[in-house]
C-alpha cells in the first residue's frame, strides 16, 4: 500500500482541516473525523522516522500521543494528537517571556526530552516552533523528524538540526547525544528571554549562568543530563 491509497481510504472518515506543512520529503495535515469531530496530526514521510516507532503509544504530559506508525511501500504515515494551542514563537510575536515563565516552559521540555533520552534517542532540533503551549496550558514538544537514536559512531554523518539552535556535534564534529539537546534548550531559554541568539545578546542574572553552561562548545562542560537541568532551573 501507498500513502496516497492510505490518506485516501483515511478519507473516508476523516475531513481535511488544513495543510500544516509541506516541504523537505515532509507533508503534515490537520484533519478531523466526520464523527466525533475530533482533530488529529497526519505526518506522511518519504522515508521511515523510527523515533515515532519508540514514541508509539507512550503517554506523556509533555509529548503528544502517537496512535499509529503505518509503514506504506513509499514511506511511512504517522498518526498524532493534534494539540489546540500556539507555539512559543507565536507568542513571543507578542514579547520576551520573563525568567519565571521562561522557567516553567523549559522545565517541561526537559521533561520531555528526558522521555526520549531514556529510550535513547535525541531530538536535534529543539527550537521555539516545535514547543507547542496548549490551551490548557500543557507543554508540548512536538516534531521529531530530526530524531535519531544515539549511537557509538564518531560523529553525525547527516547534519540536521535549525541553524543556531544546532550544537557543534551536530555540524559533523562529534556524535549526537543528549546533551546535545541540551545545548539547544540553552540557546531556546535565552531566546526567549531576550529574543536573540546568545552570541548576540546574553540574558542577565541566574538565565546567564544557566545559558552558559548549556552552550558550552564541549558537551562534557553542559549539564549531563535533562534532569540536572530542569533542577538548575
Amino acid at each position: 500500500m501507498t500513502r496516497e491509497q492510505y490518506l485516501t481510504a483515511l478519507f473516508d472518515a476523516y475531513s481535511l482541516v488544513s495543510v500544516l506543512s509541506n516541504k523537505n520529503e515532509c507533508r503534515v495535515l490537520r484533519v478531523r473525523n466526520k464523527s466525533t469531530e475530533r482533530d488529529m496530526v497526519v505526518r506522511s514521510f518519504s522515508t521511515a522516522i523510527s523515533a515515532y516507532e519508540e514514541l508509539y503509544n507512550i503517554n506523556a504530559q509533555n509529548l503528544p500521543i502517537i496512535y499509529d506508525v503505518i509503514n506504506c511501500d513509499d514511506g511511512q504515515i504517522v498518526l498524532e494528537e493534534f494539540i489546540e494551542g500556539v507555539t512559543i514563537s507565536e507568542v513571543m510575536e507578542s514579547g520576551n517571556y520573563h525568567y519565571v515563565g521562561a522557567r516553567k516552559v523549559i522545565r517541561a521540555v526537559c521533561h520531555a526530552l528526558d522521555v526520549l533520552h531514556k529510550r535513547n534517542l535525541v531530538h536535534r532540533d529543539i527550537k521555539p516552533e516545535n514547543v507547542v503551549i496548549g490551551k490548557d496550558g500543557r507543554v508540548v514538544l512536538i516534531d521529531f523528524n530530526a530524531a535519531r537514536k544515539i549511537s557509538a559512531a564518531s560523529k553525525d554523518t547527516v547534519i540536521m538540526g535549525t541553524v543556531g539552535y544546532a550544537s557543534p556535534e551536530q555540524l559533523g564534529v562529534a556524535q549526537s547525544d543528549a546533551r546535545t539537546d541540551i545545548y539547544a534548550v540553552g540557546v531556546l531559554l535565552n531566546v526567549m528571554i531576550t529574543g536573540k541568539h546568545p552570541s548576540e545578546k546574553l540574558a542577565k542574572g541566574k538565565a546567564c549562568r544557566i545559558v552558559r553552561k548549556c552552550t558550552s562548545v564541549n558537551p562534557d562542560e553542559r549539564y549531563q543530563s535533562t534532569e540536572k537541568l530542569a533542577k538548575s532551573l
